[in-house]
């Protein structure tokens, strides 16, 4: 009879080690579910603004502040591409620096002196990649029609994309009167993200140019693309005291193309440092298109900004 009962014990011991056996994960797949939900409700940034979309579906995985306007200094550069080149200019057009181009708000710094030419192409290069603010006014003083034009250019694009709350004073960023809500900039940068030129240029880790019989190396504003882990389409960074550092990118994250707004950011690398906490965020929590998680992540956002 004991043995009976302890044959029978044995055998039920062994039974439930075969079925622990037979799902070997189902536990640990539990425990990182459980953590991805609860990691998707912490998601927490540094930027005073912010938002991240599928670019493809326009689904918001998340956004903070995201309807806000304020400045977005640099980011205007990305505008100020598109209305360039929706005109057809000639890129090879040879372009001279003038003392209009300086910068009389600010008093920033550029190598590009009064007298330097360069070709539209350049101009556009450098304006993109390393955010050169006289390359830049230089673009729109030369539309045709000249600057006046060209702001009015600049803020019919806007109204065409239905960026509402936008509006723009000059073509560098500089003036605190260029601005937009996250919202907005998601629509800028997914309509400039259709021109080759412009995802070529803000993608470029560095450039040179010869300027007067001078060497200049010039370098992207965004580390992050020369970031092997990152797989940016599209990228511009921008600051000023007014705006703080703001950084918008359209990247492939978790198998899906994301638009990234982060707009105020203080800190000297808190732009970069949320960038990569989406990134972290987004491959922890990858889940179907229209997924619950990413809806959670919204509600959560709403009720206690990052």
């Amino acid at each position: 009879m004991l043995l009976s009962v302890r044959h029978m014990l044995i055998c039920a011991g062994l039974s439930l080690s075969l079925a622990g056996a037979a799902y070997p994960g189902q536990a640990e797949a539990r425990r990182d579910a459980d953590k991805a939900t609860h990691s998707v409700r912490k998601l927490s940034l540094r930027s005073a603004a912010a938002i991240v979309q599928d670019a493809e579906t326009g689904e918001v995985l998340f956004d903070k502040n995201a309807s806000s306007v304020t400045p977005i200094a640099s980011i205007t550069k990305l505008m100020t591409a598109m209305v360039v080149l929706d005109a057809d200019l000639d890129l090879n057009e040879i372009i001279t620096i003038t003392s209009d181009d300086m910068d009389s708000l600010r008093g920033t710094h550029s190598r590009l002196k009064p007298g330097a030419s360069l070709s539209r192409d350049e101009l556009l290069r450098l304006a993109l990649m390393a955010s050169e603010n006289r390359a830049a006014a230089a673009l729109g003083r030369t539309y045709p029609g000249g600057i006046e034009t060209f702001l009015r250019a600049m803020n019919y694009k806007a109204q065409m994309l239905g960026m509402t709350d936008t509006h723009f004073d000059d073509a560098t960023g500089l003036s605190s009167g260029n601005v937009a809500s996250a919202e907005d900039l998601a629509k800028m940068v997914r309509a400039a993200h259709r021109y080759e030129l412009i995802r070529d240029y803000t993608t470029t880790t560095g450039h040179d140019v010869q300027v007067a019989g001078r060497h200049l190396a010039y370098h992207n504003t965004n580390r992050l693309v020369a970031n092997d882990s990152w797989n940016i389409g599209l990228s511009k960074t921008g600051f000023t005291s007014d705006a703080g550092r703001c950084l918008v990118l359209q990247a492939e994250l978790a198998g899906r193309q994301v638009i990234i707004v982060l707009l105020d950011s203080w800190g000297k690398l808190t732009r970069i440092g949320d960038a990569n906490r989406i990134k972290v965020w987004l491959e922890a929590n990858a889940r179907p298109r229209g997924g619950s998680a990413h809806k959670a992540a919204r509600e959560d956002s709403k009720v206690a900004p990052g």
